[in-house]
């Protein structure tokens, strides 16, 4: 999936993203607040539409947008069906992630582990991956591992 995500986010710098509307990003933003209710989350939302919340916080050097980092991390849609579960660091350029992940990693430190519920339009948006469909909005637990 490493393969699969570094790939896509080529993909994303490369062609054009689609632009969505208000009212999409009102749809998408009712579905997040009804998984946030269903499942007892507190959790802030960022102006971007990210929401966001801080697991645990680390002590460790600071991200960075040029860095790569380590993380651990485990991916799964709102219905709660994993499409990516990596228990051994993997090391990611920052500028060339989801802007979701982006958002969330620059500022945050080493030893931070990260909540993230991504809308499509911070996420891989219009684009179908083996396990995500089109517009599919990503919950994201991420701990970063390192910075180089």
């Amino acid at each position: 999936m490493k393969r699969l995500i570094t790939l896509f986010s080529l993909i994303m710098i490369l062609s054009s993203c689609k632009t969505y509307s208000k009212e999409d990003k009102i749809g998408f933003d009712k579905s997040i607040k009804k998984y946030i209710q269903k499942n007892n989350i507190s959790i802030q939302k960022t102006s971007s539409g990210l929401y966001k919340k801080r697991l645990s916080q680390g002590v460790g050097q600071i991200v960075h947008f040029t860095d790569s980092v380590n993380v651990t991390y485990t991916g799964k849609l709102l219905n709660g069906k994993i499409f990516d579960h990596q228990t051994t660091p993997q090391t990611f350029s920052v500028r060339g992630l989801i802007a979701g992940w982006k958002e969330a990693l620059v500022g945050s430190r080493t030893g931070d582990k990260w909540l993230l519920i991504i809308p499509p339009q911070l996420g891989y948006g219009q684009n179908k991956l083996d396990d995500i469909p089109i517009n599919s909005i990503l919950v994201f637990e991420i701990k970063i591992e390192g910075v180089k």
